[in-house]
């Protein structure tokens, strides 16, 4: 734990912290925002202000998720194991289920997610975001106790939401199936570089008209750079069409402003 940036280069200078490392604000942080990646002594000047912590860059594999629900009963389920992809900003731009990723770091996923509700004795939901290295070893990243972005595909894909899950759990009601309906692909809609004000949406009725995909806008007047606007959830009988259909509404749905 460091107090402000000048601790850490301090601690740099004596050895103490190797390179590359990343730094996390210990406040205030979302969405990508309050975490600086410090590969070599100038990236120093990209520290942020703030207390916060200090851990070493591991090699990422894959990024993953897995959404936990528990009610007052003990009774614990988790969703399908998912997969993240992220932009240049930190923010988780798709989003896939199920994930390709072979059955033992599933399992292992799942494990870790349901030690970690039952320790804290939570009862509600919780997103657990992991990093699979290039050893497929399994590492926490971040929790989050509530509906989380990477389950807003179970509106569609998985027989019960993560809503409706989180109303069972804390209502101690038994808990929802997590069984997948169809595979997915779920897809943040950002606001587009270099466009801010009122916003405006480019694409939309060409996506409405595809098969399987919903389209999710969350009433947001104002557009900003990588601002999330909504979600689009793409269903298909195969995630390779899936990923089809999600490059479809890629190249076709934009975010931006009049």
């Amino acid at each position: 734990m460091f107090k402000n940036k000048a601790e850490i280069i301090v601690a740099s200078e004596a050895g103490e912290i190797t390179f590359p490392f990343v730094q996390k604000l210990r406040k205030g942080g979302y969405d990508g925002k309050g975490v600086s990646i410090i590969h070599s002594q100038n990236y120093l000047k990209n520290l942020l202000e703030g207390a916060s912590l200090v851990e070493k860059l591991i090699e990422i594999q894959t990024e993953i998720s897995v959404i936990v629900a528990r009610n007052l009963k003990g009774e614990i389920k988790c969703f399908p194991v998912v997969e993240m992809e992220f932009n240049e900003a930190n923010l988780v731009e798709k989003l896939v289920c199920p994930s390709s990723l072979n059955e033992k770091i599933l399992q292992q996923a799942t494990e870790i997610a349901t030690q970690l509700i039952a320790s804290f004795n939570l009862c509600g939901i919780l997103a657990v975001e992991m990093f699979v290295d290039k050893n497929n070893v399994v590492w926490v990243n971040e929790i989050a106790p509530r509906p989380h972005n990477s389950g807003h595909h179970t509106i569609e894909s998985v027989i019960t939401s993560q809503y409706e899950q989180l109303l069972r759990a804390i209502f101690n009601f038994p808990l929802g199936s997590t069984q997948l309906k169809m595979p997915s692909i779920m897809i943040n809609l950002l606001g587009e570089p270099n466009y801010e004000g009122p916003v405006k949406y480019e694409g939309l009725t060409d996506c409405l008209g595809i098969e399987g995909v919903k389209i999710h806008l969350y009433g947001k007047k104002i557009t900003k750079p990588y601002r999330k606007m909504g979600h689009v959830t793409i269903l298909a009988t195969s995630i390779e069409e899936a990923k089809k259909k999600a490059g479809i509404v890629k190249q076709k749905l934009k975010v931006k402003s009049w």
